[in-house]
């Protein structure tokens, strides 16, 4: 087994921060560490997690660097301390106990960088409770990301196999990976940081897999909930630098078109649905963002790409993402005429 080091991250979430680090003690791998990173909470959460104690280490930061800043800072760790590999871990998460033995056996199995499995939803509505979170992400020619097979029942789940990248909330990376293609763009904050990386890691020629035993349990928005507008603002900042920085040459005629047109209709859409003001905000942001730090991180990992151009094209979904149902309504019209 992979010596692995588990970054919990809480902010102002002790309550599902002490439920994850009670299912990680009933994890059946056996060469495992847990470092929980408080990423500047405001209440009494450092002082319950020290009282609650238990063979987990504990970081403090004084600040709220964000998803991608604050498991950056146990990735550092993880590297500096000879981790072979390390898992990613949503507080609101409980894995199964065979979580992280079956992504380390997922990597060791096929070789891949990383391993991502099955996130249940765990919910006080009985329509979503039980229902698929994600089982890998995917994304589409559109330039959009997306969780394959969300609300689906678990057991229509799909079977193991590669995907094209994987939710940084509960997730397997090898250390090298790291080495290789450098850490979470912490511009991002949070939301698509992990589609960032996945992308990376594939044009560098990294592979991605899926495997369906490793379960965990997720209660979803319970972090960016707390937060009005934060979640629609912060996609609407990070999709155009994910576009910029990643899509490769050979593909950019195709999806740059697409992912303008989807990304207005998004904009309008969430404009006449009283979102405008994060959506907006975000959209600004994010434009003025990929015309600066997107553009030079373009140069760097373009620069450095191994996989061709038709290697990312296998790997993407030739179609629109199955929530953007009103495109599907537009683009039927516009097919008839």
């Amino acid at each position: 087994m992979n010596r692995t080091l588990v970054v919990v991250l809480n902010w102002n979430g002790i309550d599902d921060t002490l439920e994850c680090l009670d299912a990680l003690e009933a994890q059946t791998h056996d060469a495992f560490d847990v470092l929980v990173i408080d990423n500047g909470s405001a209440g009494d959460d450092v002082a319950r997690l020290r009282a609650r104690g238990g063979s987990f280490v504990l970081h403090t930061e004084p600040t709220n660097l964000g998803f991608a800043g604050g498991v950056n800072v146990g990735i550092r760790r993880a590297l500096a301390e000879g981790y072979e590999a390390i898992a990613l871990l949503n507080n609101d998460a409980t894995p199964d106990p065979t979580w992280l033995e079956s992504l380390d056996a997922a990597l060791e199995r096929t070789g891949a960088s990383i391993a991502t499995g099955l996130m249940v939803r765990r919910s006080e509505d009985p329509d979503l409770d039980g229902t698929i979170d994600t089982a890998g992400d995917a994304v589409s020619t559109w330039g959009m990301p997306f969780p394959r097979f969300r609300g689906l029942a678990a057991h229509d789940a799909p079977e193991q196999g590669p995907v094209f990248s994987a939710s940084g909330g509960a997730s397997l990376f090898r250390a090298d990976l790291f080495r290789d293609i450098g850490l979470f763009d912490e511009r991002f904050f949070a939301y698509f940081e992990d589609i960032d990386i996945g992308f990376r890691a594939r044009l560098r020629g990294h592979a991605i897999v899926y495997d369906p035993a490793a379960v965990a349990h997720h209660r979803i928005g319970a972090t960016s909930g707390r937060i009005p507008g934060f979640t629609v603002r912060q996609n609407f900042q990070n999709l155009p630098i994910l576009v910029t920085k990643n899509v490769p040459k050979g593909l950019r005629s195709m999806i740059v078109p697409r992912f303008i047109l989807l990304y207005g209709a998004m904009l309008a859409k969430a404009t006449l649905t009283g979102s405008a003001k994060p959506a907006w905000s975000g959209m600004r942001r994010g434009l003025r963002l990929a015309a600066t730090h997107g553009r030079e991180e373009r140069r760097r990992i373009q620069g450095s790409r191994t996989a061709h151009a038709r290697d990312i094209d296998a790997m993407l979904t030739h179609d629109l993402p199955p929530e953007q149902r009103g495109m599907r309504k537009l683009r039927r019209v516009i097919r008839k005429h």
